[in-house]
């Protein structure tokens, strides 16, 4: 699998708080694994196949797999994590 990032996530990785970077980068590990790992709480947004997922309790972010690509859409505090701000 790989991971690419939408250009609007790669501007708000950038500008997430240095810890919540290092979050970040162990949830996207477990990702590239296995995109149904506990640890990310994923699930499927109703209606798309867009699944939302877990950084830590206030940060979540967007993603879409497709065949070997996982395509972060999104990421943040919980609302813009979400894509809804």
């Amino acid at each position: 699998m790989n991971l690419t990032f939408s250009k609007p996530a790669e501007k708000d990785y950038r500008d997430l708080p240095q810890n919540i970077q290092n979050k970040a980068d162990k949830q996207f590990a477990f990702l590239l694994i296995n995109y149904r790992h506990p640890s990310l709480h994923a699930r499927k947004k109703s209606g798309s196949g867009v699944f939302e997922a877990r950084i830590d309790f206030h940060y979540r972010f967007t993603f879409l797999v497709e065949q070997d690509e996982i395509y972060v859409l999104t990421i943040g505090t919980h609302d813009t994590g979400l894509g809804k701000k």
